[in-house]
């Protein structure tokens, strides 16, 4: 088999699943007064504090969700709360579906949501600036974008919104987390699931600055914060913590060695006249967009799956036959509608590679040949 669709995402790690049954033994409610429950709660805080120490945040800025989409909402939908700011929003055209279908709900409760023009994929910011408004609420961007994989300058961002203190700036990072590199000092929310790195599925966190009181979506009670209720998931959140601590142990060497894999492939790939590359060099190497000419999507996805080799087509949430992602790159609707996403990792190996080069290339010439 060739996975080659981390960014849909990961496998569970091996040492975080040992993590994980270790934390079962910890049988108590974390949020019980009894012995069993403190010694829950121990584990918890110390999970916590570990992965506010690698992303360089406070404890108490730490909300655990069900994930990325979860922590989107919870961020979008409590600027209801904020309408005597502004009802005016900036995001982009480069956005997951969990942030739009929010903004849509706000949208139709009488808020605007304007997007700031690309270029190159990229935030230009003057032109961020020059949209800003006395009734701008949020500026909701991804640090990186799920299909294409751009790289948004979202400290620079941060510290231009820094002039304007009523705005709130939001980032959904769930595809920077354990990947890249980052500061989140001027951003004052921002969103990640743990299945992304590694993780198990339904634990994410929201990050959300101290001195921002937010509605929570899910009400009933105090659970590790006031902002987000429910009985603290514990085995999932220590083993989320385990996973981040893994994802940043050898940071720099695995990024060296995604860089060198995305290379050979957008070479083997540059070779097919019917093949453009719609990543490009503010794109994370871990994702490579690419559109395939005269082949459908899907056609394509099947080919290779008959093979064992597994990628993506557009964003495993999106709901659209074209991608919006990969319109506002090319501004071409023809490379919209025939994108495939190849996401890798750090285990990601040459073989994986090779394969996929060789099925692929089987896949592209006998599906043309089905079109003459």
């Amino acid at each position: 088999m060739t996975y080659l669709d981390y960014s849909a995402t990961t496998p569970v790690d091996k040492e975080v699943l040992k993590t994980f049954n270790k934390a079962t033994e910890f049988i108590g409610n974390p949020n019980s007064l009894h012995s069993l429950g403190v010694k829950a709660k121990h584990l918890i805080d110390a999970s916590t504090n570990q992965i506010a120490q690698i992303l360089n945040v406070k404890p108490s800025e730490i909300i655990y969700t069900s994930g990325a989409s979860e922590s989107n909402n919870t961020v979008i939908k409590a600027m209801e709360r904020f309408q005597n700011r502004g009802k005016r929003i900036i995001t982009t055209a480069l956005e997951h579906s969990s942030i739009y279908a929010p903004l849509k709900w706000l949208e139709e409760k009488g808020f605007k949501i304007d997007y700031v023009p690309l270029e190159n994929g990229l935030v230009n910011l003057d032109v961020l600036e020059s949209m800003l408004s006395d009734d701008t609420v949020l500026v909701t961007i991804a640090m990186v974008s799920s299909e294409t994989g751009i790289r948004q300058p979202i400290e620079q961002i941060g510290k231009l919104l820094k002039k304007y203190p009523k705005i709130i700036f939001h980032s959904d990072i769930t595809q920077a987390v354990g990947k890249i590199k980052f500061d989140l000092t001027d951003v004052d929310a921002a969103s990640f699931s743990a299945h992304k790195f590694f993780g198990f599925k339904g634990i994410g966190v929201l990050y959300k600055k101290e001195n921002l009181i937010l509605e929570p979506l899910i009400a009933g009670g105090k659970s590790t914060t006031v902002f987000r209720s429910g009985t603290p998931p514990l085995e999932l959140i220590a083993s989320m913590a385990k996973a981040l601590r893994l994802s940043y142990e050898n940071i720099d060497g695995d990024i060296l060695k995604v860089k060198k894999l995305n290379e050979r492939l957008k070479q083997n790939l540059s070779c097919y006249p019917n093949v453009s590359i719609n990543s490009n060099e503010f794109s994370v190497p871990h994702i490579l967009n690419i559109s395939v000419k005269g082949i459908k999507p899907e056609t394509l996805l099947h080919s290779l799956e008959a093979k064992e080799v597994y990628i993506s087509t557009q964003s495993a949430c999106s709901l659209n036959n074209a991608s919006e992602s990969v319109l506002a790159l090319t501004n071409d609707m023809d490379r919209a509608k025939t994108s495939i996403r190849i996401s890798i990792s750090k285990k990601t190996t040459d073989e994986d590679i090779n394969n996929f080069i060789e099925v692929f290339g089987d896949s592209y010439k006998n599906l043309l040949e089905e079109r003459l």
